[in-house]
């Protein structure tokens, strides 16, 4: 059983409460996480060099960049982003995106690299 952490600001620009991770929640080799990205705002355009991701996208709409793709997400779509990839997501105006992240090896602002 683990109880949610604080939330805080992660390098992105997203609000991010962590749902598990080890150095909280007691071990494993990933972390889960909730991110929040205001409507009509976006991400900064990141990537992590070691961490591949998952996003699930719980609530809201709006644009993802990964890699040299743009597409449209809403809730219900899920979206794998490798290792070293360059990504951001941008909310619609009308609400708030809310996305699950799964990271592997667990989320570190160390392997964030804002470009």
């Amino acid at each position: 059983m683990a109880r949610p952490q604080p939330t805080y600001e992660t390098k992105d620009g997203s609000r991010i409460q962590e749902l598990w991770h080890p150095d909280h929640h007691g071990g494993g080799a990933m972390s889960l996480a909730q991110a929040t990205v205001d409507a009509g705002a976006a991400t900064r355009l990141h990537r992590h060099m070691r961490s591949e991701e998952i996003y699930h996208v719980v609530s809201g709409a709006g644009m993802m960049e990964c890699g040299l793709e743009r597409f449209a997400i809403k809730a219900g779509d899920t979206i794998r982003i490798p290792a070293g990839v360059a990504h951001r997501v941008v909310a619609s105006v009308s609400a708030a995106l809310v996305i699950l992240c799964c990271c592997v090896p667990p989320y570190r602002h160390d392997d964030t690299q804002v470009l």
